[in-house]
């Protein structure tokens, strides 16, 4: 569930307007549209901001991001007003914490398999009492006066992965962890794990039915379903059946179809035209 608000100190609101942003449009309970970023590289961030998305994912588990661009994508994204994520490569409480001190509004965390998994991952992301951060907020803390460890465990966002047999055996009780905010299934990783063809884009009945579980446990529990969508029809399908957290490929998917789409739109016009030229040659 997510967290109620917390009494905060009149200096801190500063702090809650800018950094809460992420979980402030949780809160509004619209439909979310995220990017989904591999690229490391601060300028692609950038242009990922400025597109309109609702939220963006920095991806450091299958992505090429690692801790050196993490710094100056945040950055570029804070630059655009547009709430970030970071999928850590696994949930490790040092990348966790890092992620954060980055300026990171959340995680993502993947391969979540158990309850014990789950409370492991909300106790690396808060601070003491709520959990066992440790202090060191050294980007997330610039500019702000009255950065406290409750403005903080209020301000972030833990968000899990649900994409294994274990975790689907286990989904009420980790769902019932406290402090766990949204749920991320990764649809291809669902599928692997249960004997199925690893896809972005669940087409079998066994994969929907997954899918469809998880998401009726969210709703029991009052946490944010969140879903990778292979496609946009895809996203349109599982917005419309209640996911709130969606995204449509990752920005080198969408680079690379969006080159060979002018390739080969190309191509074809070009091919039209000598078709022509033929044709009239023969009259």
């Amino acid at each position: 569930m997510l967290a109620s608000g917390l009494g905060l100190a009149p200096g801190a609101r500063k702090y809650a307007q800018r950094f809460m942003e992420l979980r402030r449009r949780l809160r509004s309970g619209r439909p979310l549209l995220g990017a989904w970023c591999v690229i490391p590289d601060s300028f692609t961030a950038e242009l990922i901001g400025r597109a309109g998305y609702d939220w963006a994912c920095l991806d450091m588990q299958h992505g090429m991001i690692r801790e050196e661009h993490l710094g100056t994508m945040l950055q570029a994204l804070q630059l655009t007003g547009t709430p970030a994520l970071v999928r850590v490569p696994w949930n490790e409480p040092g990348r966790l914490m890092k992620a954060l001190d980055a300026g990171a509004e959340g995680v993502i965390v993947p391969m979540i398999d158990s309850p014990d998994d789950a409370e492991r991952a909300v106790q690396a992301c808060r601070y003491p009492p709520a959990g066992n951060r440790s202090w060191g907020p050294i980007r997330a803390a610039l500019g702000v006066a009255d950065y406290s460890p409750a403005t903080a465990n209020e301000s972030v966002v833990v968000t899990l992965m649900i994409e294994t047999v274990g975790a689907v055996q286990t989904l009420d009780q980790i769902l019932s962890v406290p402090g766990v905010d949204a749920v991320y299934v990764g649809p291809q990783d669902l599928s692997l794990t249960h004997g199925l063809r690893p896809t972005p884009t669940a087409t079998e009945p066994e994969h929907i039915e997954l899918i469809q579980t998880i998401l009726e446990a969210c709703g029991r529990h009052e946490v944010v379903p969140g879903l990778f969508c292979g496609d946009l029809e895809s996203a349109t399908e599982w917005r419309r059946r209640g996911f709130r957290l969606t995204n449509i490929l990752s920005d080198s998917q969408l680079l690379r179809q969006g080159a060979a789409h002018q390739v080969q739109s190309l191509a074809q016009v070009e091919l039209g035209q000598l078709k022509t030229s033929t044709e009239e040659i023969r009259r």
